[in-house]
């Protein structure tokens, strides 16, 4: 029994695709048949995987019936953080989400899941992704504040989302947490942000964040340890479209 990941599947089973520059390229070229074998190949039944954002280019859950189905018939037990492109999944709905999927998938927000002894946290997230302004050396030296001044909105909302997500595992006694989130927990102008102090604070052992895709984005945010938490980039891309474990 072992706890797996990934994210970014951008599944378009019944979906029109429009032409997408980053998901252009070989590393695309089948990537639902290359996931899928690579699952078939490690994954059973007694495995959880933790599929973190962007699932499905549908509109709604009748454009995504096609892509859930295709996740629902994965090897193990699947639980779904939501992604920027979860166009199906409202965030105010998610329970309703969980009734209507409830022993097929389970919906990750403003609640918990647990693996083991740890406590599964996690929400979409939220970064400031420009537009920014680049000097001829290909610097950074400035932004649109206005821009910044919105995505800080957001993302305000989403560490309220995510610290009800640890304080419901907390009141139930977990001391252990994974933390996933979809988008990357810095920008490329941060350090630090509210995600990795809030992972700092609980204790979270690893935060699994997607997003990036396409290798020019790949490293726009943490790699590695970092203050005592493991961060991890987990784009199917990245992962070359095989799950990665994290836990045993």
């Amino acid at each position: 029994m072992s706890l797996y990941t990934i994210g970014d599947l951008h599944l378009h089973f019944q979906t029109e695709l429009k032409t997408k520059a980053q998901l252009k390229g070989r590393g695309w070229r089948n990537h639902e048949k290359k996931f899928l074998k690579n699952c078939r190949r490690i994954l059973t039944d007694e495995d959880t995987l933790v599929l973190d954002g962007d699932h499905s280019w549908g509109k709604n859950l009748e454009y995504c019936a096609d892509d859930l189905q295709f996740i629902m018939d994965l090897p193990g037990r699947k639980i779904l953080t939501r992604g920027n492109h979860d166009m199906f999944w409202d965030a105010n709905k998610t329970n309703r989400l969980n009734e209507l999927f409830a022993g097929k998938l389970e919906f990750l927000q403003n609640n918990y899941y647990t693996y083991r002894d740890y406590a599964l946290v996690g929400t979409k997230g939220y970064t400031f992704e420009g537009p920014f302004y680049i000097d001829r050396r290909g610097y950074i030296v400035g932004w649109d504040e206005e821009a910044e001044e919105h995505a800080v909105k957001i993302i305000n909302r989403e560490l309220n989302r995510l610290r009800i997500s640890f304080e419901a595992a907390k009141a139930d006694g977990y001391t252990k947490f994974i933390m996933f989130l979809h988008y990357p927990p810095t920008s490329v102008i941060e350090e630090k942000s509210g995600f990795t102090e809030m992972a700092e604070a609980y204790g979270a052992e690893q935060v699994i964040y997607a997003h990036s895709h396409g290798e020019a984005r790949f490293y726009d945010s943490i790699h590695g340890m970092k203050n005592g938490i493991l961060y991890r980039l987990v784009s199917g891309d990245f992962l070359k479209w095989m799950p990665v474990k994290i836990l045993d």
